[in-house]
């Protein structure tokens, strides 16, 4: 009988019926072993059976061992069995990376493994749960989390954060007495604690009235009230323990138990037949789940007794069949684990000898998926260290094909604490080949033996890639400090560059010293592997850092000896970096050229990772040089390729940039929404904090200072300071300085440009250094009247116009930049003239920047207002509305306030356009129509839909549609018929030329 629960079973309704509805539900059930967590969750999953689909899995121990995504593995399992079309089709394409967690998929793909593997996998899982839950309510059970690997946390936890679809209810239960201080779950716990969208559910003991009902239930009568009492008294509610003391009362020896926990709940297994004990004890050592045969194969009893040992165990309550009917587990685990602890140390390990030796005999014995694993496991409480290493290292692989790098990491560290204990002769049969994956220097010789380090090399990369950092980095250390006594430098430059990737993913620094230190070692050494690595490497990191002429020659020295020594990988990151340095240094076209031939390789040659990294690189590098709407597409086509292949570092990195470009290009609604996915994707902190700068500096141009250094401040949290980067360091600058000026405090202005000053400008990054020379000289031009900001003011007006003499000005965005700075400090100074702001205003006509084109719009306005002339009244009244009019399309709040200010003064009506300026030689020019905006409005005047507009001119329907509002706002007009009659007035398309253009 069910007793009690009635809350919990609500919370647990209520949770489904808002899954079944779309919305997504993460709970987490503790309480103590044998408070009825199991019993609650049954009740629950048959209930919730009868409106979706229930899977159920459960973490696995192996002695002291659990097994990679275990309860993840069986869910998805019978998931698949009850959707199996629905299923198929939300894996299809992906199926050998789904295969790491669900075997019977295929054969897990080599793939490529690196620090967004594991993040790769989560990714396709949380969309796989999604898609198959789009149309079918799921309900998810992860029983035992207080047993999970690691891995199988780290996923949980990324479910937790990151569902947001599908009707999903993920419910997963753990042991809260089991979770002390040191316990693994515990920081999991805290963290998911922090998520609004996770609910905790706490199971209470019984209360007394409670255990009256669960005895009565137990004992088909209505108890005696003492002895509800005594009963309570003893098991304080523990519905577990209610029950074994109801049971031995009924059984008539409650007189004999003691209060030790341990006899109480060994007391109905002590009443067994011997033959039933030898087979419990036989089960408990075996694992959670022991199949039939295995147990055979060790119990070493005749067929019939061993069934009969088994009916009298499960008559007795104390073994129960596993769910597949294949094998058997312990009603309870409590009692499973007093039984192992029983067990004399040395009947353990003749155990764990009897079923590794049984598992060796017959491998099929027990599925296929774990059968490695147990095997591992069962040799090292065996105690038997050769035998134990090389099945530890055949584990140590399933984990890495499995992307468990951290049950990887710690069965490499059992191997090497195996490793002195073991015969040489069997060491030496061991081969690098068969167990390292991630050294080059291994790879040298195949037939060398295995030596300990390529096991310190392969533990350092499963530490880094399962983000057990320090663990790696100890490794490294080791490691560096064993090859001081017996050199190789091939060997020590591997591990600084591991110590180098560990440094910057631990905050502790840049990683240049160590990558510095490698260089060294490889330097005149032919070329390898390592070396290409080492170049690669060192001119990635000056690309970021440093760039110039070195980055430049390690680069080209890379790709050379990449491809020298056949390492396609090495070589097509080296190439992607030395396109970029080529575009940053002027060499444009071939730059990008290059760029866009390495994403073409990369993706026939299915080289994943290092195509995320083009979809990032080449649409910036088409953005640096002011070629946004160029980026676009290419950015879109990324995230779609990102998200396709679980790479969500490069999805958040081209999520920040397709937010750049579309704050450029003046869609402003899109380009906060993707900045705030791009906060919420990225698997590492850089790119999440690269989304939160977009959001700051769109909070800023929109006037609200309060938002913007939140997410300053959000962006500035997520970067660090321990690895100053241009690209970073000067963006933050340009936002917190604009923020600055805003609230009038100009000293703090001042500081974060003398300090970006102080920095310098590397080469490429005249992309960063100019809006933040803009913006310097804004200020100091809007804060010409304040007294407090004339001390100091020439000597900051003299460094800016010094960095405005050495910045480059290779393309036109840049000189339109150039053309701005020097306009501001002349307005600066006072001396700036309408001239000046015409020939910036022309400079951004040409380009695609609707905002900055406005801004500029309104200095001219304001330059020709102070000439006082009709004419010039007339123009700058135009100038206002056209600048008024992005203002109130983008919600510049800023900007319209500037603008409606300046009208005010002059008084001047910015409703309708003068016919003057209507009149003009270049009316479409006067509005601030674009080319592409031109194009747009002669389709529209030519009476085009916005999906005909896109096919013609190869855009998206979306696109079409935010070029229609850019050109109604700019016309001043509410519909698209006016629009073509304003066209049709201006005779901005002649009839005939109208005709001739559309009519193919």
């Amino acid at each position: 009988m069910f007793v009690g629960r009635t809350d919990e079973l609500d919370t647990l309704n209520v949770a489904l019926a808002r899954a079944r509805a779309g919305e997504p539900q993460a709970l987490l059930l503790g309480g103590e072993a044998g408070v009825g967590k199991t019993r609650l969750v049954e009740e629950f999953a048959t209930a919730a059976g009868r409106h979706a689909v229930v899977a159920v899995g459960g973490c696995v121990e192996i002695g002291a061992d659990g097994l990679p995504f275990a309860p993840f593995s069986t869910a998805l399992r019978a998931l698949r069995d009850a959707l199996p079309e629905e299923f198929a089709a939300a894996a299809r394409g992906q199926e050998e990376e789904l295969a790491r967690l669900l075997p019977d998929l295929g054969e897990a793909g080599a793939g490529r493994h690196d620090e967004q593997g594991m993040a790769r996998l989560f990714e396709l899982t949380a969309r796989l749960l999604e898609r198959v839950a789009a149309e079918h309510p799921v309900v998810l059970v992860l029983e035992d989390l207080h047993w999970a690997d690691a891995s199988t946390r780290h996923l949980l936890a990324f479910l937790f954060r990151t569902l947001r679809a599908g009707r999903l209810l993920v419910l997963a239960s753990y042991r809260s007495d089991d979770i002390h201080r040191r316990h693994p779950l515990r920081p999991l716990l805290a963290e998911l604690d922090r998520l609004r969208t996770v609910r905790r559910i706490e199971l209470a003991r019984f209360t007394r009235a409670e255990v009256g009902r669960q005895i009565a239930g137990i004992r088909a009568a209505e108890p005696d009230p003492a002895q509800v009492d005594e009963i309570f008294e003893r098991s304080d509610g523990n519905a577990f323990f209610v029950e074994e003391l109801a049971v031995a009362a009924c059984d008539g020896c409650c007189a004999g138990l003691t209060d030790s926990l341990r006899d109480l709940l060994l007391v109905r297994v002590e009443a067994l037949p011997e033959s039933a004990q030898r087979v419990a004890r036989v089960v408990a050592e075996g694992g959670s789940t022991v199949e039939y045969r295995l147990i055979a194969a060790v119990a070493q009893l005749g067929e019939d007794d061993l069934i009969e040992a088994l009916r009298a165990a499960v008559g007795a309550n104390i073994l129960t069949v596993t769910p597949a009917g294949d094998g058997y587990r312990f009603r309870h685990s409590l009692v499973r684990e007093a039984v192992a602890d029983d067990l004399l140390p040395g009947e353990r390990s003749r155990l764990n000898r009897r079923y590794a030796e049984a598992l060796e005999a017959d491998p099929t014995l027990v599925p296929a998926d774990a059968r490695v694993m147990r095997l591992a496991s069962y040799w090292y409480h065996a105690h038997d260290p050769a035998k134990a290493l090389p099945a530890v290292l055949d584990a140590s692989v399933v984990a890495r094909r499995r992307h468990a790098y951290t049950e990887q990491l710690g069965l490499l560290e059992r191997a090497m604490e195996l490793w002195d204990n073991v015969p040489e002769e069997v060491r030496s049969a061991l081969r690098p080949v068969d167990y390292t994956e991630v050294y080059p220097p291994c790879g040298c010789d195949p037939a060398t033996p295995l030596r300990y380090l390529d096991l310190m090399a392969e533990a350092a990369v499963a530490g880094r890639f399962g983000g057990e950092r320090e663990r790696a980095l100890k490794i490294t250390k080791r490691a560096l400090r064993l090859l001081e006594d017996d050199p190789d430098p091939l060997r020590a430059a591997w591990f600084w560059v591991q110590r180098s990737r560990l440094v910057q993913a631990l905050a502790r620094g840049d990683g240049w010293q160590e990558l510095a230190t490698a260089q060294d070692l490889v330097r005149g050494l032919p070329p390898s592997e390592v070396h290409a690595e080492v170049l690669a490497l060192a001119a990635g990191w000056s690309m970021l850092h440093r760039p110039g002429r070195e980055a430049f020659a390690a680069a080209e020295r890379a790709v050379e000896y990449a491809h020298m020594v056949g390492a396609r990988d090495i070589e097509l990151h080296a190439r992607l970096t030395l396109g970029g340095l080529k575009v940053d240094a002027g060499d444009t076209e071939t730059g990008l050229a290059e760029m866009r031939q390495v994403l073409r390789d990369t993706l026939a040659e299915g080289v994943h990772y290092v195509a995320g990294r083009a979809y990032v690189n080449l649409p910036s590098e088409l953005q640096s040089i002011g070629r946004d709407r160029e980026a676009v597409p290419l950015l879109r086509e990324g995230i779609a390729f990102a998200r396709a292949h679980g790479q969500m570092d490069a999805e958040s990195w081209i999520r920040g940039n397709l937010s750049e470009a579309l704050y450029s290009l003046g869609d402003w609604a899109e380009a906060a929404e993707t900045a705030g996915h791009a906060t919420r994707v990225g698997h590492s902190a850089k790119p999440r904090g690269q989304g939160a700068l977009r959001l700051a500096h769109l909070a800023l141009a929109r006037g609200d200072l309060a938002e913007a250094s939140r997410r300053l401040a959000a962006a500035r949290a997520h970067y660090g300071t321990h690895d100053p980067m241009p690209q970073l360091s000067l963006p933050l600058a340009r936002v917190a300085l604009g923020v600055a000026a805003e609230e009038g405090r100009i000293a703090d202005a001042r500081a974060e440009l003398l300090q970006a000053l102080d920095a310098g400008f590397p080469p490429g990054t005249q992309r960063y250094g100019w809006p933040l020379l803009r913006a310097a000289a804004t200020a100091e031009a809007e804060a010409r009247s304040l007294p407090a900001a004339e001390p100091g003011r020439a000597g900051i007006l003299d460094r800016l116009g010094e960095a405005v003499r050495t910045l480059t000005t290779g393309v036109p965005l840049w000189r339109a930049y150039e053309q701005w700075t020097r306009a501001e400090l002349r307005r600066a100074k006072g001396t700036d003239t309408a001239d000046d702001w015409s020939q910036v205003v022309t400079a951004f006509e040409c380009l695609d920047r609707p905002y900055e084109l406005a801004r500029v719009r309104h200095r001219l306005a304001g330059a020709l207002l102070a000439d006082g002339g009709d004419e010039e009244r007339d123009r700058a009244a135009e100038l206002l509305r056209l600048a008024a009019a992005v203002a109130a399309h983008l919600d510049a709040r800023s900007l319209a306030d500037a603008v409606a200010r300046l009208a005010q003064r002059a008084r001047l009506t910015l409703t309708r356009a003068p016919r003057q300026a209507l009149a003009a030689a270049d009316p479409a020019a006067a509005l601030g129509l674009t080319s592409r905006e031109r194009d747009v409005l002669r389709l529209v005047s030519a009476g085009r839909t916005n999906r005909q507009i896109a096919e013609e001119l190869f855009i998206s329907p979306k696109t079409a549609s935010v070029h229609v509002s850019n050109i109604l706002s700019k016309l001043g007009v509410s519909g698209r018929g006016e629009a073509a009659a304003v066209a049709h007035r201006l005779g901005l398309f002649p009839a005939e030329t109208l005709t001739a253009r559309t009519a193919g």
